[in-house]
């Protein structure tokens, strides 16, 4: 995701296909290796920087310039003004507070947030919004993958006071609602699913 070219040619195969970019999520993510600044390579803060924050931009500005050329949808309500896309980024709780051993990651996550309201305020004028999604711990191949990532994982998981890892569905349905018309005024908006991690 990180690399331009591909970024390119896979929306431009997207429109190819579909005619156009109606809804777009931007979900990319690794952790990397879990350290302080003065722990991390240069190698590995780029390697997250590139995929975390450069993925979701590329990915993000690809969609803009497609969403810019599109005509605005039809809307059910006349009041509603209409809209030519919705596009969803996917941060994480750690964008809005850090935990120790992540700098890069952290970063790379509030950059992603920075980027939404920046964009949603671009971009309200033409007709799309631009919301994020800050999930919590998530049962993914990433958390779930060895045992040493779930312990390092678990003391998220025990603050938070549902004190569970959630569920992939239950960070789709927050995407679904933002990129819904029941989110027509919602902008730029970071929405948390983490159990409560946050609060806490």
């Amino acid at each position: 995701m990180a690399d331009e070219g591909f970024v390119e040619a896979f929306m431009n195969e997207v429109v190819r296909t579909f005619g156009r970019i109606d809804y777009a999520v931007n979900c990319v993510g690794i952790l990397g290796d879990s350290g302080r600044s003065t722990e991390t390579s240069t190698d590995d803060f780029d390697r997250i920087t590139n995929i975390n924050y450069r993925g979701c931009w590329l990915s993000s500005r690809a969609e803009l310039k497609q969403m810019l050329r599109q005509d605005p949808l039809p809307s059910h309500d006349p009041e509603h003004v209409p809209q030519r896309g919705s596009i969803v980024n996917i941060a994480s709780q750690l964008g809005i507070v850090s935990r120790p051993g992540a700098p890069a990651y952290c970063a790379s996550k509030a950059a992603i947030i920075g980027l939404t309201r920046a964009d949603a305020i671009d971009y309200s004028a033409d007709g799309i919004r631009v919301n994020c999604v800050c999930p919590g711990v998530i049962e993914t191949p990433m958390t779930t993958g060895n045992e040493e990532v779930r312990a390092r994982l678990q003391p998220a998981v025990d603050i938070a006071p549902m004190k569970r890892m959630g569920k992939p569905e239950e960070v789709a349905d927050a995407v679904l609602f933002l990129c819904s018309t029941f989110a027509s005024f919602v902008q730029g908006h970071a929405l948390v699913v983490d159990g409560g991690y946050t609060i806490n």
